[in-house]
């Protein structure tokens, strides 16, 4: 079935937040007085901030409550959105973003990161007339590597499965994908640390391999 949706992840995909999230986490965890190793903060790359702090309160058996680890991150997050000069969209995303919207391609954004970042992200960089829809798995009662997520994409781009290509750059999204059986092209880039890429369909490392004459063939 040929392509009909592109379903994108936006940390490490449209934006690389992460600089700013971990930044953010850093901060909060030294007001927490915690040492976090890099392969725990790795641990937490594509999960929402929900379910990342309840993880953080359980590794360290902190007596304070996820909502308040979530409100101090999300605190310094916004001071680094707002103030970060080198905060921009990854090179080439706007360009694949425009001809997939210029060529008929459903776009919906599936993030595991707050409704408030998304919309936050989408108006600092004028996105929101490209997509037909946006998902936060922070509403949802599991987050990735759970594919609903993804199922749930899919069905408001009223599209089936098949028709669908998610764009992701970490383990946890590429697991989901592959969980809800939707062809995964993974973003490999500098920002990408220590991710696993075995189960994406396709790994690229420019956006410009994603376009449509380049992928179709994936889509018969």
């Amino acid at each position: 079935m040929p392509l009909k949706a592109v379903l994108f992840d936006m940390d490490g995909v449209i934006v690389d937040t992460e600089p700013l999230h971990r930044k953010a986490y850093f901060n909060t965890f030294k007001d927490l007085n915690i040492a976090v190793s890099e392969e725990f903060y790795t641990s937490l790359t594509g999960t929402s901030t929900k379910k990342s702090t309840q993880m953080i309160k359980d590794e360290f058996n902190l007596d304070v409550l996820p909502e308040e680890i979530a409100a101090s991150k999300r605190k310094y997050f916004k001071h680094y959105f707002d103030t970060d000069p080198e905060f921009d969209l990854l090179p080439g995303v706007r360009e694949l973003i425009v001809h997939y919207f210029e060529n008929g391609i459903k776009l919906v954004l599936a993030s595991s990161a707050s409704m408030n970042t998304i919309n936050w992200v989408f108006e600092k960089f004028d996105l929101e007339k490209y997509f037909m829809g946006k998902i936060s798995g922070a509403d949802l009662e599991e987050s990735k590597p759970n594919p609903e997520i993804f199922i749930k994409a899919s069905q408001i781009a009223d599209e089936s499965r098949e028709s669908c290509m998610v764009i992701e750059d970490s383990t946890n999204g590429i697991i989901a994908s592959h969980r809800a059986n939707i062809f995964c092209a993974a973003y490999k880039s500098e920002h990408s640390k220590l991710q696993k890429y075995d189960l994406a369909n396709i790994v690229v490392s420019d956006f410009s391999d994603l376009e449509i004459s380049k992928i179709q063939q994936y889509f018969i």
